[in-house]
């Protein structure tokens, strides 16, 4: 548009200059609030100090005189840009809104602009100028909602650039680039860099020994942004002035091992703490988040946490829909389907401040492997050679207990007397509760309370320590398997009822309905005795028999493998090489009428020699790039009780979602010889399903819902199970 390139500049200079007003009205403004100055303070600050207030005055009307003046240049820009659009290539008749069924929502979007395109700075950071065509152009070739203008197509249109040669990743043999790279300037930073030192020996001689199992296999280096939201100034940053005071570290923990893991498996990474950094790496346009990115994504994988999904959100504009599909989202605690479809969790009442996102369930990734709809990403724990594990176990105190929990609020945890008088009768108890200056009131007094400890002389403690005993919180931290990886049992209180966000506060607004049966589920079901007890606080017998028991028995430092080096790099690896969530085929729709030429292929899964399950046919096609291999799966139907990740347990193996796709389907259930009087595609997070009593079967009309969680009473469900590799639940056995 004729005079578009001018326009834009004097609007550019007419916004700094109105900044420039904004900055000397604030700066009159607290001189003429000053408290001193009205209180005549000469001595410290004399009147001859103020004098050119009246001067800053008239500088401000000069200053509003030639915005105004400006404003009238870039009206005459505007009217001249008009006129000159009526004859120039015979744009005005071009620059009419398109009626192109392809694009319903053109001229809706078009009428948006003429009303709002003065919102945000971004529209005219692209060009827009208040004209047609410049919506046009806009809405055809910044967003996607209009056709593209033949008249532009020559000028416009640039060839592609050659994509670049491909980068092989390669297994790294030094931290210290790292180091670098994660920055400095925050506590938060420093504790997970000097945790990347600690371990810095065992990172490598895993790294060393995953390649050795590659075998020099190809893999592309990908462009990797990591940006932890919650440590940015924006999300409040509450964790870093609390590293030193025993605040929880479970999280930068793991954020310490993902970065080292990353790295180590050669990948090309940027880490962002920082907003403004994050608007930089993406090419956010100046504005307020409005518009898409002045250039395509310059990374292959981004991972962050809830608090830098909703700042990308923000500031990526309709690039976030484009780009979310590359996103890994770091998450604790786990994000339920039911949570993440925004529609069904509004309609069925999941909605939490949490959840929401329309993301592949899968990209949510947990620190325990308690949700296998979310992937598991886990941390490490320090591993110990022969030599060490023998010290251990000759040097153990039988009679030295150690507290989980470095807040004094957990020793305010109700009936926690009558248990720990039990224990003082039989050890020494321990406790390494922060504090100032004066010891904790809450701590009783025959506790002996070591302060906060350094990391290394904190695991010296559980060294010579028999037992970690929990008092219920916190919930899911990495310190239990540091505990019994360094010879200790750890010993829980069983919670009855289950905690979950129905029943108890710390759960309420999580984006999961899972229930808690303990403080630490992954060490109750998938370690348990004789490393770990899980028992009834409030029964004084079990309780105190526990103890006995565990005083006498010896056990040896214990790990597992998918908490190790290795694991982890391992488990990185499979995800990276293997879940693309951008070129994910959806399961078909549906069919509207039965017809001969609509008929569904034949099932690919077959009845097991036993009668109990389903398995893949040995005839049935396999594709060679599905992941998990089909090979792993078997197909088990649920008790009206038990959700799909419980049915899967009970036989030995995990629930794996990306196999729902063959499952939903009506065949299967005619092969389980379940008797389906009627059959009804549905959204339910339950689904497939059948409700037996009276023979209705469902099947899933929503891909995003598909779900190991949940269950029914009214339900039987239809679940895909996998095998899993010994140690690392994430992996099935011919998956990496």
């Amino acid at each position: 548009v004729m005079g578009a390139l001018e326009s834009r500049g004097v609007l550019r200079r007419m916004s700094d200059m109105l900044e420039m007003l904004m900055k000397k009205m604030d700066i009159l403004a607290r001189l003429e609030n000053s408290t001193d100055f009205h209180k005549g303070d000469e001595a410290r600050f004399p009147l001859d100090r103020f004098q050119p207030a009246a001067g800053l005055m008239e500088r401000i009307q000069a200053i509003a005189q030639n915005v105004s003046d400006i404003a009238i240049k870039v009206d005459q820009i505007l009217r001249n840009s008009l006129l000159n659009g009526k004859v120039v290539e015979g744009r005005r008749d071009q620059c009419e809104v398109p009626r192109d069924p392809k694009y319903p929502d053109c001229a809706g979007k078009v009428e948006w602009m003429r009303a709002r395109w003065t919102s945000d700075p971004c529209y005219a950071f692209f060009g827009v100028d208040g004209t047609e065509c410049s919506f046009l152009i806009y809405l055809s070739e910044v967003e996607w909602f209009c056709p593209p203008l033949p008249w532009r197509n020559r000028t416009v249109a640039l060839p592609s650039p050659p994509p670049l040669p491909q980068v092989q990743a390669a297994i790294r043999g030094d931290l210290t680039r790292l180091l670098e790279l994660i920055g400095t300037g925050k506590e938060s930073l420093s504790f997970m860099k000097k945790r990347i030192r600690h371990l810095a020996q065992q990172w490598l001689r895993a790294a060393r020994r995953l390649e050795q199992k590659l075998k020099g296999r190809q893999r592309d280096q990908k462009h990797i942004l990591i940006h932890i939201g919650f440590l940015t100034e924006e999300s409040g940053d509450v964790f870093s002035p609390r590293v030193l005071k025993g605040g929880p570290l479970g999280e930068m923990v793991q954020w310490a091992d993902i970065l080292a893991a990353l790295f180590l498996l050669g990948h090309s990474l940027r880490v962002t703490v920082s907003l403004k950094e994050l608007q930089s790496h993406l090419g956010v346009p100046p504005g307020r988040g409005n518009c898409p990115l002045t250039n395509p994504l310059p990374f292959d994988l981004i991972y962050t946490d809830y608090h830098g999904l909703q700042q990308m959100k923000q500031h990526m504009g309709l690039s976030f829909k484009k780009y979310r599909c590359r996103v890994r989202v770091i998450d604790t605690f786990g994000t339920e389907p039911a949570y993440n479809h925004e529609e069904y969790a509004t309609l069925r009442g999941y909605r939490t401040n949490w959840g929401y996102w329309n993301l592949q369930p899968t990209q949510f990734m947990t620190m325990f492997p308690h949700t296998p709809d979310n992937s598991f990403m886990g941390f490490v724990s320090e591993e110990l050679n022969k030599t060490e594990k023998q010290f251990i176990k000759s040097n153990k105190v039988s009679s030295m207990a150690v507290v989980y929990g470095k807040e004094a609020s957990i020793w305010k945890v109700g009936g926690k007397e009558k248990f720990l008088a039990i224990l003082n009768k039989y050890m020494e108890i321990h406790g390494t509760v922060y504090y100032e200056t004066q010891r904790p009131p809450e701590v009783p007094a025959f506790v002996k309370n070591h302060g906060l400890l350094p990391q290394h002389e904190f695991q010296q403690l559980l060294r010579k320590a028999k037992l970690f005993i929990g008092f219920g919180f916190p919930y899911e931290g990495p310190a239990p398997l540091e505990a019994i990886a360094n010879g200790c049992v750890f010993l829980q209180a069983r919670f009855n009822p289950p905690h979950s966000s129905l029943n108890h506060e710390f759960f309420r607004g999580k984006p999961t309905s899972r229930e808690v049966s303990s403080q630490h589920p992954y060490a109750e079901d998938f370690i348990g005795k004789p490393h770990v007890w899980t028992v009834d606080y409030n029964n004084s017998e079990e309780f105190e028999a526990a103890i006995k028991t565990i005083m006498r028995t010896q056990v040896d430092p214990y790990l597992p493998y998918e908490y190790t080096c290795e694991g982890m790099l391992e488990r990185i690896h499979a995800y990276i090489q293997h879940q693309d969530f951008c070129t994910t085929s959806s399961p078909p729709l549906p069919p509207k009428a039965k017809s001969p030429a609509m008929q569904s292929p034949p099932s690919p899964l077959a009845l097991s020699p036993n009668a109990t399950h389903l398995v893949w046919s040995p005839s049935a096609i396999r594709d060679p790039r599905a992941w998990p291999p089909v090979d792993s799966l078997q197909v088990w139907v649920s008790e009206t009780r038990h959700a799909c990740t419980e049915t899967c347990r009970r036989h030995g193996l995990v629930c794996e979602p990306t196999f729902f796709r063959f499952l939903n389907k009506k065949e299967v259930f005619l092969q389980l010889s379940i008797t389906c009087d009627s059959t009804e595609y549905e959204m339910n997070h339950l689904y497939p399903a059948v409700a037996e009593n009276v023979h209705e079967c469902y099947l899933q009309k929503e891909p995003l819902l598909f779900s190991c969680a949940g269950y029914n009473t009214k339900y039987r469900r239809l679940c895909p199970c996998r095998d899993y590799r010994k140690g690392q639940v994430a992996l099935c056995r011919d998956c990496l």
